[in-house]
């Protein structure tokens, strides 16, 4: 009978000290994968078998005698001084290894898709399908999927899908825009948040240059008021959309399509891109002023001005004798103020 004790004591205390030492991993570590629908018994042997796990039986034992059989599927990274303990906890609350996906303010919805296929670790759900089937697939409450998917990185597990992404990034967007809809300057023209969207996805579309998007918006929304045609290139080249290869004619800007703000008046049927948090800011609270006209400096900047004579100056100036250091790229800050002469 003591014998018994003692044999039983004994293994008990291996045990323990089995659960709580270290596995033979590698310095750098390993990361392992459970798909979905394996479970702890899958891994279990598949480490025993490349001589990480030596009691594979024990553990799951213990797991079973603790309630903890379950493992949620996914990838999970394993330090050099894992313990089959703490290997466990990590499987039963899904510390799974994140990844990461960035969605680029200015960008499509085409152009969003084709991120998140690019990456192996997400499930293309999406690929291949109509645009009809993509929003069925995505069942959300919107009628046109460009423009509703807030530009931000995002992190994920193994396995995660677009679909997944998407609501969430979806999610975001209709937050923000509920947010600083409430914080509008008044008098806008704009009868839903949807058109603000929509402005917003063109201010993001007309400039690189952050602290220029206030008095853009400002310039957009004066032109509304006054019954002005927006007349901004990008809202053309996204209703060529194929057809674009790079330069928009003349041609283009009198070609009607439901987007050309050349011809028609108004805001476009949908936004045209990804707006960022600081285009929505700027497309509903503008900077006031008598602006009605801008155009490119050619160093990513733009001229800003309150007649069209003026704005025709600067036409001639910036567009008809192009430098040959022309181009649309802003510097990363704004340039500094002249200071005066002492």
């Amino acid at each position: 009978m003591l014998l018994t004790l003692l044999v039983s004591a004994a293994g008990l205390g291996y045990g323990y000290h089995w659960l709580h030492s270290p596995m033979p991993l590698p310095p750098e570590g390993r990361v392992y994968d459970l798909p979905a629908g394996q479970s702890l018994g899958h891994l279990s042997a598949r480490l025993h078998s490349e001589g990480v796990l030596k009691h594979p039986r024990l553990l799951r034992l213990y797991a079973r005698l603790t309630d903890r059989t379950h493992a949620q599927a996914g990838e999970y990274r394993l330090q050099s001084n894992t313990s089959p303990l703490e290997m466990l906890r990590m499987l039963n609350r899904g510390d799974t290894v994140l990844h990461q996906v960035t969605l680029v303010e200015g960008w499509t919805f085409k152009q969003a898709l084709e991120a998140l296929h690019s990456e192996a670790t997400i499930v293309p759900s999406l690929k291949g399908l109509s645009f009809e089937e993509q929003l069925q697939r995505l069942e959300l409450d919107i009628e046109h999927p460009e423009g509703w998917f807030f530009p931000d990185s995002y992190r994920y597990s193994r396995g995660t899908t677009d679909v997944e992404l998407l609501r969430k990034a979806h999610r975001r967007m209709v937050d923000l825009l509920a947010e600083l809809w409430e914080q509008r300057d008044v008098g806008l023209p704009y009868d839903s948040p949807y058109e603000a969207l929509i402005m917003a996805s063109i201010v993001e579309r007309e400039t690189g240059a952050p602290w220029e998007r206030d008095e853009i918006a400002g310039v957009f929304v004066r032109r509304l008021q006054k019954g002005m045609r927006l007349q901004t290139d990008p809202t053309v080249i996204y209703g060529m959309g194929e057809r674009y290869q790079g330069r928009i004619t003349r041609q283009d800007l009198r070609t009607p399509t439901p987007y050309n703000t050349y011809t028609n008046h108004g805001l476009p049927p949908t936004p045209i891109a990804l707006p960022g948090k600081d285009a929505l800011r700027a497309s509903l609270n503008p900077l006031p002023g008598e602006s009605l006209f801008f155009v490119a400096r050619g160093d990513g900047t733009h001229v800003f001005s309150e007649t069209l004579e003026e704005h025709n100056r600067a036409v001639r100036e910036y567009q008809l004798q192009r430098r040959a250091d022309y181009r649309s790229t802003p510097p990363a800050q704004p340039p500094e103020p002249a200071q005066p002469l002492e």
